[in-house]
């Protein structure tokens, strides 16, 4: 059973945020400016210093644009919008006073925000959903506890999430039918991190940084996909929305877990990672090894041409390896993945990754594949992306996947990002 050949999904994403600046592109990295200071680039196609409204800058992180570290940066951003309502810049002033004086005082950054999915199917399998639409609230921060205001802190993070439809019968992350809904005969999931699973603990974990902030580790509850294989598109609530281009599906993909994980900069060009987590690990739940000591583990060796240009420039190479899981019946697995991601003009950045994987064809969709895109900004908060990706499913369908999405992310007022986006299933066989 075949759909037509080219399938599309209508989507339109909004995000909207308490503290009246969404998360931009990126997280932002920063350069030295001066004993004890930092000054912030702007995100990841623009290497212009940017606004900040409560100080949130300088953040030490090991991962990628959906960490709390880089959310919280880049939550804080003063945009170039598109409309502007001085109104509710001034109704929200005192809140970003507020925040600043925590900061500066106590040592605590808070952030918030909320966004919702909506994706609508050209076609569908029979009895399979063609509509789904999803909200997802978040609150996160961090508290720095040990060494506040060096570069050799110890600080604890926290982010808590409630997930939920909204007016349809699934969630976007179940449209392409990999789940319990048929949907659309899609071996993958159109809207990452659309779920309905409620309220969530992401992240609850402690980080620590050493050797004058070139080295860090991090201990306790995290998303291992926030920090593995990571690049400077890499970002569900602002970028695109389909996990193919998102991640890399011929991974045995973990979930938000407890685990450990570690970093380092070796000179100031080459960067290496490492985690081990609990191959069990569900966002949904907070069990600690409910089935013993089954772990996914990776380690990272990347390259830029600085460190501040780690998410503007880079090229990586993660190699990642998950244990039997036996009550879940999933066999040992391992594979390789590269990432590259580079930016020019202060507009421009092109991306490509691809892996291959063998073993846990249960925990994995594809067998090996590869992504190419471009994302372009423009009016400085306004972001334009396209992206393909073609890959070998696991499990019987034989013929490649291939799968495109575009979108336009209109930063409308300094609080609210509009994102209409199509997706295309260019040949997708139905079993």
């Amino acid at each position: 059973m075949k759909l037509s050949k080219h399938t599309l999904y209508a989507s339109l994403s909004i995000l909207m945020s308490s503290v009246i600046s969404i998360t931009e592109l990126n997280a932002a990295e920063t350069v030295e400016a001066g004993e004890g200071r930092s000054t912030p680039k702007a995100s990841i196609t623009s290497k212009e210093p940017v606004e900040h409204r409560a100080g949130y800058i300088g953040n030490s992180r090991l991962g990628g644009p959906n960490t709390v570290s880089a959310q919280l940066e880049e939550d804080d951003e003063v945009k170039e919008p598109a409309f502007i309502f001085p109104e509710a810049d001034d109704f929200f002033a005192p809140w970003f006073a507020w925040k600043k004086e925590l900061n500066t005082e106590n040592h605590f950054q808070l952030g918030t925000d909320y966004s919702l999915l909506y994706q609508s199917a050209s076609d569908s399998l029979p009895n399979g959903e063609s509509k789904a639409a999803s909200g997802v609230f978040r609150l996160f921060g961090k508290l720095d506890l040990v060494g506040a205001g060096t570069k050799n802190k110890g600080s604890l993070f926290i982010r808590v999430e409630h997930r939920h439809t909204l007016g349809t019968e699934i969630p976007p992350s179940k449209l392409g039918g990999i789940f319990d809904n048929p949907g659309i005969g899609y071996q993958g999931i159109t809207g990452t991190l659309y779920t309905d699973v409620g309220a969530v603990l992401t992240d609850f974990n402690w980080q620590q940084s050493f050797n004058d902030g070139s080295s860090g580790v991090i201990i306790g509850r995290y998303d291992p996909n926030d920090y593995m294989n990571i690049g400077g598109f890499v970002n569900p609530w602002t970028t695109f929305s389909n996990a193919a281009i998102l991640v890399d599906n011929s991974i045995a993909l973990p979930d938000a877990s407890w685990g450990i994980a570690g970093g380092s900069w070796l000179g100031q060009q080459w960067h290496i990672l490492g985690a081990a987590n609990d191959a069990n690990g569900l966002h949904a739940d907070n069990d600690f090894f409910a089935d013993g000591s089954e772990f996914f583990k990776f380690i990272e060796l990347g390259w830029s041409p600085t460190r501040g240009d780690r998410y503007f420039k880079k090229i990586s190479l993660t190699y990642w390896h998950t244990d039997e899981r036996v009550n879940a019946g999933v066999t040992e697995g391992d594979g390789f993945a590269f990432t590259t991601n580079w930016s020019f003009d202060k507009k421009w950045m092109v991306f490509l990754r691809g892996g291959k994987g063998s073993g846990a064809e249960a925990n994995r969709l594809l067998e090996k594949n590869a992504t190419v895109g471009v994302i372009a900004r423009f009016h400085k908060s306004d972001l334009l992306g396209i992206a393909y990706n073609v890959g070998e499913p696991t499990g019987p369908v034989t013929t490649n996947q291939q799968v495109s999405e575009l979108f336009y992310r209109l930063q409308f007022s300094q609080g609210i990002a509009l994102t209409p986006r199509s997706l295309s299933d260019l040949n997708q066989n139905l079993l």
